[in-house]
């Protein structure tokens, strides 16, 4: 029985993971669309994207794994 409510609570992180990074995610995918469409050179809207994507993963991890749930 506890491994049930152990799989359900991973479920639960994951997911609170990918809906906590996904708006963040978007904001900086749709930073980077603008500035291609605007016309800068296309090095410069790739050059942040590997950040972008960096803090995405960071902050998925960090919400996935209730890494500050036990700092008070």
């Amino acid at each position: 029985m506890a491994a049930d409510v152990t799989d359900t609570a991973r479920t639960w992180n994951r997911k609170r993971g990918v809906l906590s990074t996904l708006p963040f995610l978007f904001v900086g995918l749709a930073d980077v669309v603008l500035l291609l469409f605007w016309g800068i050179d296309p090095l410069w809207g790739f050059m942040i994207l590997p950040p972008i994507l960096f803090c995405s993963a960071l902050s998925y991890i960090v919400f996935a794994t209730d890494f500050l749930d036990d700092r008070t």
